[in-house]
């Protein structure tokens, strides 16, 4: 339906441009950093994701980070860059840290939150992705979850590079609160 300029719709609020607009963005850089990726243990590890999901969450929130996450692990199994393992692994994490952050109100919430959620969590829930879509016998409950700790630690830890910065100086605020308007 269309609207006379100046008149919002109440319905804006859930389908923010927006957000929908930096959502796609980080999508789009995380599929680019995943040509930096590195093979641990069968799994490819790609720190950018992780940089991205921790950047979506703080910025656009848990679900736009889901979002972005499944956007990006599609795009890269679309285009060879990635496995199915993508999925399980940035999902979680992304959600899990954008979760953490929304309650917990401080960056280091979201950190652990896509450390817990991409290395524990989505590295668990990759055994059976591995077993009954990548056909992979010999996988177990844990066999993941080493080589995605070990991408989502570096992808935190080059966020925390990143986000500390930008809350000092007030920037990341800023940053949030034209996403909102």
């Amino acid at each position: 339906m269309w609207q006379i300029p100046g008149k919002e719709d109440k319905r804006m609020n859930k389908f923010n441009l927006k957000k929908l607009t930096v959502t796609a963005i980080l999508a789009a850089v995380a599929v680019v950093g995943s040509l930096f990726s590195f093979p641990v243990f069968g799994s490819k590890c790609a720190p950018v994701q992780h940089l991205v999901n921790i950047l979506c969450a703080v910025t656009v929130g848990p679900w736009w980070a889901l979002a972005q996450a499944f956007i990006a692990a599609l795009i890269r199994n679309l285009l060879g860059l990635g496995s199915p393992l993508a999925f399980p692994g940035s999902m979680c994490g992304a959600l899990l840290g954008g979760l953490f952050y929304q309650y917990g109100k401080k960056l280091p919430f979201a950190y652990i939150g896509e450390v817990a959620g991409t290395g524990i969590i989505g590295g668990m829930l990759s055994y059976p992705v591995a077993y009954l879509v990548m056909g992979n016998k010999a996988a177990a409950l844990f066999t993941f979850v080493v080589p995605f700790l070990i991408s989502t630690c570096g992808g935190t830890i080059i966020a925390i590079i990143i986000t500390l910065p930008l809350k000092k100086s007030g920037m990341l605020g800023r940053m949030k609160d034209s996403l909102e308007e």
